[in-house]
């Protein structure tokens, strides 16, 4: 009797854990990953949380659809006060993405919002073929994925901006970066594909201010990157101490502090 009984307590307690990680585990599912989504890897201590905007402002991040082939799906927070009233942006930044995530992410690190209460414009980008953009074959050389940022800059009005690329959207930022470096403010390569395509005249042409930005941990693109990437006349480096090749995600506060610091030299 006593064994059957034990039994019983095992199966509920086997029971209970499975519902457990079933409810850990659904948004990310939802969201077509088994990897569970960045809401609930910090709930599991995971990844360590970000400060979030001064208290008393409340950031909305809107979303909207560019048309066009392919039509390209963005989230956008707009700059406030202290007392939380729509300002005119000190800067306009575009946040491009790696390969194993989307504009969400920037929404739920906090950096959408810590832009906006610091004043700047931000605008996150679903790359062709990621989150709510489909993909197309017409993006599929250099020239047609500078096309497609050019596209969406001027769609949306946006002006000298800071671009900031990490991983896999290297493959548009840097062959923008080489023919439009004029029309940016400031760039943000962080372990960006590419960095090898691009020669060290072509580095020394370009004129623009640029932060670096790597993990300790990252060995391969990043290293190779950051070897690349200080190639660029006008540049600064941040090494995340502990971080992986998704630096940010692993020290999501030292990443918005070098970002916000390399901002606050370009107004």
């Amino acid at each position: 009797m006593m064994n059957f009984f034990r039994n019983r307590l095992v199966v509920l307690g086997l029971v209970l854990l499975a519902t457990v990680l079933l409810y850990l585990l659904l948004p990310s599912i939802r969201q077509g990953s088994m990897e569970p989504s960045l809401e609930v890897q910090q709930r599991m201590g995971l990844v360590p949380a970000s400060p979030p905007p001064p208290s008393g402002i409340n950031i909305t991040v809107r979303t909207g659809q560019l048309p066009g082939d392919p039509p390209l799906f963005f989230r956008e927070a707009l700059p406030v006060d202290s007392a939380g009233r729509q300002i005119l942006p000190r800067l306009q930044m575009v946040l491009l993405h790696g390969q194993a995530f989307t504009s969400k992410t920037w929404e739920e690190l906090g950096t959408l919002s810590l832009l906006a209460s610091n004043g700047y414009q931000a605008l996150a980008l679903d790359l062709p073929g990621f989150g709510n953009s489909p993909d197309s074959e017409s993006v599929k050389s250099d020239q047609s994925r500078v096309d497609l940022l050019k596209r969406f800059l001027e769609a949306l009005g946006v002006r000298a901006p800071v671009l900031l690329s990490p991983s896999m959207s290297g493959h548009y930022a840097l062959p923008f970066l080489q023919k439009h470096s004029a029309q940016l403010h400031g760039f943000v390569p962080i372990a960006p594909v590419g960095t090898r395509g691009i020669t060290p005249q072509q580095y020394r042409d370009i004129q623009t201010p640029t932060l670096i930005v790597y993990g300790e941990l990252d060995t391969n693109l990043g290293a190779q990157s950051h070897k690349n990437l200080i190639q660029l006349p006008h540049h600064t480096a941040v090494k995340l101490a502990g971080a992986r090749h998704a630096c940010y995600m692993d020290k999501p506060r030292e990443f918005h502090r070098a970002l916000l610091d390399f901002l606050s030299k370009l107004d």
